[in-house]
Parts: structure tokens; sequence; C-alpha cells
């Protein structure tokens, strides 16, 4: 391009060029980039003349050229697709008329923080260095499939998308992106879908306090997302599905104060991920359904009050659940689960109870599946069911055996005591005692001579084989439960 052929402000440009000098445009600390279209030519640079530049334009020994840019109005669409651009490019608190296209570009870096652009294509991009659109105002999609940035991806503050309109494809994508570094958007705000399925980042992805607003689609779709250390969205306010089926995830999935809302359908979907530690403390309760069903988790950082009406948890599996809540708070959750009583999940359930040491917690868990169990059963099954909840809550609460025994003891001793059996011998039968001959019948193991010396008749008899029969049950659970103590100490 002949340099006669350029404007004042094109001019200007050029020559700073080489000597990898910035050129600012702006007229004071608050110019706007939103109001760039009514810029006048004093500010405004042709996208073919920056093409020009970045592929071919002059170099010199004694500076190292880059493009650096404040406060212009670039008119036209600065194209660089499949372009070798060995200048790093950074085009700050500008105004684009038409969506750059970098699709295949291989570059040094691309900085745009704080522009006003209608789009940004840079599908399969090759970067050096970093990408950054910070706190950039994108009305269309930033395309970044496939991109492989060998530095980090910043998008702190930006805004993508706009509100009054549903777009007819992700706004930001990095599904299938390479990042070998971090993946940095705190305070983002996207009117759309963010795609990142299949993504590869080496370091963390930290969306704290994120916006994304597609109500009644997909939020975050981040299918087999796979990150070197943390996701962190904390305080993040989704609207729509968050998706992260198959993500790996190896230390912390921060959920912590979040939002996530997408109502009478599913909210937030990690099934068949690999996670380090989860953690929902403070989140606001989920407003839809939840889908774990397959999850590994290490560290399950969930209070009770978090979870939405309809789970779904089968398969889920997680060693240490926090924060610590009695048995009563956790059980009702297994009662959500859309496809009814699942035992997997009780099991789970206790083995947490029991690394924690709360054994007592455990036993109540087990004794709940037992009773939903019990619903599942012909009515036959069932009443049998309740008569071993009633007697012994299903050998948990052993101890209530003593109870029975307590008072069949009772209405044994007083029914004989109105009515002494007669004795088989009776010139060698002891003196009769009602107590000791109840216990004779109630306890197998215990002999005081009463019951071998006296032998009731009528209804009497059918009393005593009841006491016989009821005794070895009630003694045998209080002796196991017994067991089991001594064995956990």
């Amino acid at each position: 391009m002949d340099i006669a052929d350029l404007t004042p402000a094109e001019r200007r440009v050029w020559e700073a060029f080489p000597l990898g000098e910035g050129v600012d445009f702006r007229e004071g600390a608050d110019d706007d980039p939103a109001a760039g279209a009514s810029w006048g030519p004093e500010r405004t640079v042709r996208a073919e003349v920056l093409r020009a530049l970045l592929l071919g334009g002059p170099v010199r020994d004694d500076g190292i050229a880059g493009l650096k840019l404040w406060g212009a109005r670039i008119t036209g669409r600065l194209d660089l697709k499949y372009g070798t651009v060995e200048h790093s490019i950074r085009l700050r608190s500008c105004h684009f008329e038409g969506a750059p296209d970098l699709y295949g570009a291989r570059i040094v870096a691309l900085v745009l923080n704080d522009s006003v652009l209608p789009g940004l294509t840079a599908g399969n991009l090759r970067s050096e260095g970093v990408v950054r659109i910070t706190c950039c105002r994108i009305r269309g999609p930033v395309r970044l499939a496939g991109a492989k940035i060998s530095s980090g991806f910043f998008a702190n503050g930006a805004r993508l998308g706009s509100p009054d309109e549903t777009p007819e494809e992700p706004v930001l994508q990095l599904n299938h992106a390479e990042v070998s570094t971090d993946v940095w958007a705190v305070g983002l705000t996207v009117h759309g879908q963010v795609r990142m399925n299949g993504a590869t980042v080496g370091g963390q992805v930290n969306i704290e306090n994120a916006v994304l607003s597609a109500p009644g689609g997909t939020a975050l779709h981040a299918e087999t997302l796979v990150v070197g250390t943390d996701l962190n969205a904390r305080g993040i306010h989704a609207r729509g599905r968050v998706n992260l089926s198959g993500a790996r995830i190896p230390r912390h999935l921060s959920l912590t104060r979040s939002r996530l809302s997408n109502p009478d359908e599913l909210a937030l979907r990690i099934s068949s991920c690999v996670i380090g530690e989860l953690w929902l403390q403070e989140a606001a309760r989920i407003e839809g359904t939840v889908n774990f069903r397959r999850a590994q988790v290490d560290l399950l950082h969930v209070p009770p009050e978090v979870w939405p009406e309809h789970v779904r948890i089968d398969g889920l599996s997680y060693r240490v659940l926090a924060p610590h809540r009695s048995a009563e708070q956790r059980l009702p959750l297994l009662e959500r689960e859309t496809e009814g009583y699942l035992p997997y999940s009780y099991e789970q359930l206790t083995a947490a109870y029991r690394t924690l040491g709360d054994d007592a917690a455990a036993r109540t868990v087990q004794l709940a599946k037992l009773r939903r169990h019990r619903r599942t059963l012909p009515r036959y099954a069932r009443l049998w069911g309740y008569v071993q909840d009633a007697a012994v809550g299903y050998g948990f609460r052993p101890m209530r055996a003593g109870g029975w025994l307590l008072l069949l003891l009772c209405t044994g001793t007083l029914a004989f005591a109105l009515h002494h059996p007669p004795a088989l011998k009776p010139s060698e039968a002891p003196g009769f005692n009602p107590l000791f001959y109840t216990l004779d019948l109630l306890l197998p193991i215990i002999d005081f001579g009463q019951e071998s010396a006296f032998a009731p008749h009528g209804w009497y008899q059918w009393l005593s084989y009841l006491l016989i029969a009821t005794g070895w049950v009630l003694a045998t659970t209080i002796a196991a439960g017994i067991t089991r103590s001594l064995n956990r100490q």
C-alpha cells in the first residue's frame, strides 16, 4: 500500500508500527467506544490499512514492530483469514464496524480490551500468546472453536450477545479449543450460550460472578471439558441449563454462592464427571432438576437446603459428604430421586457417615433404606416388615427389643401371679415365683428351675409359648446389637 494513499490518522499508525509504538486517539478517560460510529476522520482507520501492516508492513532493525492502537474507529472488516501475523495485535478501546476474521490465522497475540465489536471469528486460530477480550462489548458470536492458545484466554467483564435478541448459535464458542494456561472470565455477561464442550484447559477456568442467560436453553455447554486444576464458578448466576457432563476437574468445582435456575427443566448436569471437590456452599436453592448420575466426587459439599425437588443421583459416588448434618436432614434427598427407590444411594450415604465415624447416622440410613424398600413389596411382605420395624427396627434398634422384653416380663409376671400353673411333681417342685417363671420362659440361656417344674394349661399355656418364641427373637437381637457395639469399639 502506498503511504500517499493514507489519511493523516492512518499515517500516524503506519509510522508507529515499525517501532512498536502506540497511537492513542482517545480524547479523555471517559471516551466510550460504543459511540465510535460518530467519530470523525481524525480517528478513523481503514481495516485494509491494518491488514497491510500486519501481513507485510514496514519493519526496522532497531525496533520490534507491533500494532498498538487506542480509541480508533476501524471501518471495513479486518480480514486475516489463514494469514500469518508475526507481530502482536493490540486494538484497545476501538470501535469496529465489521467483525474481524482471523479464522485459521497464526498470530503472536491478540488484545481487544474495552473495544466494541459486532462479532469475532477466530476458529482454528493459532496464538503464541494471549487472546484478550477483557471488558469488550460484542453483540454477535465470538467464534474460537478449535483454537489453540499457547498462553491464556481472558474475557473479564466482557459483555457478549444482546438481551433483545435470541442468538441462532452459541455466543461464546470455545468448543474443542486448547488453552495452555487459564481461561479467565471473572464478571463475564453472556446473553446466549457459552460452549466449551471438548475443550482442554491446562490451568483453571475462572468464571466467578459471571451472568449466563439462556432461559429455557443451555447457558453453559461444557461436556467432556478437561481442566488442569479448578473450575471456579463462585457467585455465578445461570438462567438456563449448566451442562458439565463427562467433565474432568481434578481439584475444585466451586459453585459457592451460585444461583442456578431453569424451572421445570434440567438446571445442573454433572453426570459421568470425575471431580476432586464439588462445592455448593451458600448457594441458592437450585430451581430445576439436577443430574449427578455416575459422577465420581471425592468431597461433596452440598447443604441439604440447596438440593431441588427432583434429583437424579443413580450411581453418584463420593467419599466425604459435607457439611456434617444429621441423617434425618440428608435422607429426604433420597426420596426425591425421579427413578424411585435406589438401594445404592442409601449404601453410599451410609458409607459417607461411616467415613466420618458417625455410626449412629449410618444405622439410621440403613433403617430408612429398609423402610423405603418395604414400599416396593407385596402387601403380605409389607406386613411382616412392619412387625420387624416395630419390634427391633429391622435389627438397627436393638435396645427397642429390651423394651419389649420388659413389657412381656411384666405381662407374664402379672398373668402367672393371678393364676399359678400347677406343678408337674408337687412333692419335688420349688415354691412358685411368677417373676422368675416368666424369666425362665423369656430368656433361653437362663434356668431358674421354674419352667421345668410347672406346666400351665389353657390360654396360659399359649401365653407361655408366646413368651418363649418372642424371648428367643428379642434376646438374640439384643445380643447381636451388643456384639456390633463391642466390635465398633
